[in-house]
């Protein structure tokens, strides 16, 4: 490569990165050239493990619905006795009452009455553990990328695992976004940053980072993906190396992401006002936006909902931050009800698993401010449609919510569940150089579900 032909490439993926379409997060899962090559990075092949002889779900997407922060399960999906926390002893407890469900002698928090006569379409897991207890941001980590983290390898989240075995086949569309803070916990590992996401933080204004500036239009655009693919056509394959190839494939699909056909479908003005209404505040606009970004064919969708605004915490309910944790709780009703009623209306239900979990639970004991602590010994997740087999509890808790009593459920076999209902082997390995790192941790498919 002539040093002339140097500074140009350089020069323009240095516009593009400051246009926001550069190579920080990746744009495009597409399939590994070499997929049943064990030496290269990223690439896959089955383990000697035995698979699990249930029938595979054909779910095309997923929608996983982040609450941040440790949501508590006996206040939402496994209501128990109520407490009080103005008690002397401060009773131990939920904090609300709890309602039936559409599951038979089945209940949940009475601030979700639009999700409980829905619940036919969902699973509640009662019994999902593990053993990252005072850290968020470990257990944040241990839920996205389902194994105690090293300091050898950088492991990929299920986001990125998922578009890895899954590419999108929409021209133009990303496998894989994110609404909300990126972090390295949410991306790609060694599976290299075309498995990664773009992100969003707010819905009106869309993914920054493919926002074209004001002087540049289409054609310019289009000049620029010319000079990219001409300047690496002059490149050697020894010349090349892999960041120098991430870079340039980040670049070309973010122009293509730049573009009219993919940006129309944060413009949630095309949708009904009442449509819009019902979803609720932004964390249901992020709901609706999830809904279109499916249609459009995005394979991986993480919505977070945190909005410590609401109640000054948002689900991490330390002290004061228990008073308010209701209109969270409501917030999350009124929107993923919109969120099942418009998918099933779209006919994409079945072939859409929707996912809400959180980084771990809460005690049923009640702090010195009225608020809890954390619980990651059990805890509650919730599934939805993805042509799983809905109307049902799996796993038990004791009286109080503290230990599982029955089907416990470990990260990994929660991984596999989700693997599994999209129709990918479960039982895979991927490979971090020339080291074989499989899909979950020894997880199992949930077989109640299929």
């Amino acid at each position: 490569m002539t040093e002339l032909n140097r500074r140009k490439f350089i020069s323009t993926t240095g516009t593009l990165a400051a246009a926001g379409i550069g190579h920080s997060t990746s744009l495009l899962a597409s399939p590994h050239p070499h997929r049943n090559s064990s030496s290269l990075l990223g690439t896959s092949t089955p383990t000697n493990v035995s698979p699990v002889h249930i029938p595979k779900g054909k779910a095309d997407s997923c929608i996983f619905i982040w609450l941040g922060g440790g949501a508590c399960h006996v206040d939402t999906f496994d209501p128990k006795r109520v407490g009080d926390p103005k008690q002397k002893n401060k009773k131990p407890g939920s904090a609300y009452r709890k309602i039936l469900t559409a599951i038979d002698g089945q209940h949940v928090c009475e601030h979700l009455p639009n999700l409980a006569p829905r619940f036919d379409k969902g699973v509640i897991v009662r019994s999902v553990h593990h053993d990252v207890i005072d850290e968020h941001a470990a257990a944040t980590n241990r839920m996205h990328v389902g194994r105690p983290a090293t300091g050898t390898t950088q492991y990929p989240s299920i986001g990125s695992m998922v578009v890895h075995e899954r590419p999108t086949t929409s021209a133009g569309v990303p496998g894989y976004v994110l609404m909300g803070y990126p972090s390295a916990t949410r991306g790609p590992g060694f599976l290299g940053s075309k498995h990664g996401y773009i992100y969003l933080t707010d819905t009106k204004a869309g993914p920054s980072g493919l926002r074209l500036p004001v002087d540049v239009n289409q054609q310019r655009m289009a000049r620029r993906e010319d000079l990219l693919r001409r300047l690496a056509s002059q490149q050697t394959e020894q010349a090349r190396s892999k960041t120098m190839d991430d870079q340039l494939e980040n670049s070309l699909a973010g122009l293509k992401l730049a573009g009219p056909k993919f940006m129309k479908n944060f413009d949630l003005t095309s949708e009904s006002d009442q449509l819009r209404s019902s979803y609720g505040g932004e964390f249901g606009q992020r709901c609706l936006l999830a809904r279109r970004l499916v249609q459009s064919g995005v394979r991986f969708i993480e919505v977070g909902f945190n909005l410590n605004f609401i109640n000054g915490t948002g689900w991490d309910t330390h002290n004061e931050g228990q008073n308010n944790q209701h209109v969270l709780i409501q917030q999350l009703d009124k929107s993923v009800a919109a969120l099942i009623d418009d998918l099933e209306k779209h006919k994409i239900l079945d072939s859409t698993l929707v996912v809400i979990t959180t980084e771990f639970g809460r005690p049923p004991e009640f702090d010195g401010g009225g608020g809890r602590g954390h619980q990651s010994t059990a805890f509650s997740s919730v599934f939805f449609g993805g042509g799983m087999k809905t109307g049902q509890v799996i796993g038990e808790t004791d009286d109080l919510g503290k230990k599982i009593v029955a089907s416990p459920v470990s990260i990994a076999d929660f991984h596999a569940s989700i693997f599994h209902t999209m129709g990918i082997e479960h039982d895979t390995h991927l490979y971090d150089g020339d080291r074989p790192v499989p899909l979950t941790d020894r997880g199992t498919p949930i077989k109640e579900l299929f």
